[in-house]
């Protein structure tokens, strides 16, 4: 695996500089994280990627995603894995975001397992991906949404938060369905949201889908129906 050591040293060691040992544990509680935190604040944390990942150009694909992996892998501080999620999403890596990079996506969201790793890949990894590849990506979807991992299927319920017109609403349907009756909070939250974010765009098909599945959880459908009555 290539790896580009000296990035991952950089982000390390510029986190531990900005660490704030007494802001830490709080962080720590409030996640409810096994794995500790540096008690650096998002703000702090993307000024120091944004530096860092200008002054360190990733060659090539195999590269990048080594380094995405080893910086995720090897992480000893939470926010060592955000930044992994944040040089993943790097803009200069753009014309990388494909399926071939689902693997690494899925090994954050599987790893990961929880809503503060898994949002944030299933709505700005997986889900632009998806758009752009529809063919290749919606079986995967379809597959997550029946997998006994409850981030998979979080995810697929999700992937597509915030795509508005471009929502693919039998893919929605679909990846929702499997898990209606699940008692999961995250599942019927995630359900109550994907519905919720749509209703933006087309409140009418979001008002016939909860119509049409009587099943939903109360969770699931107040949060469907939140703006539109």
């Amino acid at each position: 695996m290539n790896v580009d050591e000296r990035l991952v040293t950089a982000i390390r060691t510029g986190l531990a500089e900005l660490a704030d040992p007494a802001k830490a544990p709080a962080m720590q509680a409030y996640m409810k994280s096994a794995m500790p935190f540096r008690g650096v604040a998002k703000p702090e944390r993307s000024a120091l990627l944004k530096r860092v990942l200008a002054a360190h150009t990733l060659p090539d694909r195999v590269t990048f995603s080594g380094t995405v992996l080893k910086l995720w892998r090897t992480a000893e501080f939470r926010e060592e894995r955000y930044a992994a999620i944040d040089l993943s999403g790097y803009r200069a890596y753009r014309r990388w975001q494909d399926p071939e990079l689902v693997p690494v996506y899925e090994e954050m969201i599987v790893g990961g397992a929880w809503w503060d790793v898994v949002d944030e890949v299933a709505i700005r990894r997986i889900g632009p991906i998806l758009r752009d590849h529809r063919a290749r990506m919606t079986p995967i979807m379809l597959a997550w949404a029946h997998d006994g991992d409850l981030w998979r299927r979080r995810t697929a319920i999700i992937c597509q938060v915030g795509a508005k017109e471009d929502t693919d609403t039998e893919l929605l349907t679909r990846a929702v369905e499997p898990s209606i009756a699940e008692p999961e909070f995250f599942l019927r939250k995630g359900i109550g949201w994907a519905l919720r974010d749509y209703a933006k765009t087309a409140p009418n098909w979001v008002r016939c889908f909860v119509d049409d599945h009587p099943g939903l959880s109360g969770l699931s459908r107040r949060e469907a129906l939140k703006h539109i009555g």
